[in-house]
């Protein structure tokens, strides 16, 4: 599908599954030196780059906004570059249909995430077999996207991909999942498992230097789809598919502790 010249992103706000729930207002967090919380990264180059000789230490700004975890995620409808062309993806239309791996990681042409998205890629039959789409995000335009995927592996590239890299370059989709950093205006390495109600079940965000683990994501994911197939246990830590699970209840947890 053809693509427009102005790659744009459209946004709906989350809608919480409670009617109780109360949106606070969004607040500007500027992290620093201070006897309060310290959130600090590296500069933009050399948090990319690793390069310790002439790294910066800088604070950065982001939106604090209601918890996702729990929630609607916010939809969306934006390009993408899947099967080298050009596409629209909207996040609802997964609803009722497939769990949805949404991750974002912070510019093309880098260095830690061609690892995370070739990795990603590669193990795309395991999550496909379990009713998932793998859908990776940034900043960069569609075109950027084409010639990445277009760049092969061994010269830093990605070579084809088995799921779409979206374009978010108003950056509105990384304000609402709360990953922007804005005063760099690239995300952090956020990552969301949505259920196929549409709901934020779990996320992780990393700092721009530090990779996301595949596994970890499928193990998660699994124990996730678990307690919802059975709504009476509830997975305890480093749960895999075969493993004993647990009932959330004084007596039936003792069964579970007697046993490992």
């Amino acid at each position: 599908m053809a693509a427009s010249s102005a790659p744009a992103a459209l946004i709906s706000s989350p809608n919480p599954r409670s009617s109780s729930f109360t949106s606070p207002k969004s607040q500007t967090l500027s992290f620093s030196n201070s006897s309060s919380l310290t959130f600090q990264s590296k500069s933009f180059r050399s948090s990319l780059s690793l390069r310790p000789s002439t790294a910066r230490r800088n604070s950065f700004v982001v939106r604090a906004g209601p918890p996702l975890v729990g929630n609607q995620a916010p939809d969306f409808e934006a390009e993408a570059v899947f099967d080298q062309e050009f596409i629209k993806v909207k996040l609802s239309e997964y609803i009722g249909k497939k769990y949805v791996i949404l991750f974002f990681y912070p510019l093309d042409f880098t260095f830690v995430c061609p690892t995370e998205i070739t990795a990603f890629s590669d193990r795309y039959a395991e999550f496909e077999k379990i009713n998932t789409e793998i859908l990776g995000i940034s900043v960069d335009s569609v075109f950027s996207h084409l010639a990445w995927v277009q760049t092969d592996r061994k010269s830093g590239g990605l070579g084809d991909l088995n799921y779409p890299l979206i374009s978010d370059v108003t950056k509105s989709i990384s304000k609402a999942f709360n990953v922007l950093i804005e005063d760099q205006g690239i995300a952090l390495r956020g990552l969301f498992i949505i259920d196929k109600e549409g709901v934020i079940q779990h996320s992780t965000i990393n700092n721009l230097a530090i990779g996301r683990s595949v596994d970890e994501t499928l193990r998660t994911l699994q124990a996730l789809q678990y307690v919802q197939e059975n709504p009476d246990e509830v997975c305890p830590a480093g749960w895999k598919p075969g493993e004993k699970s647990m009932k959330p209840d004084p007596k039936g947890s003792k069964e579970y502790f007697a046993a490992i």
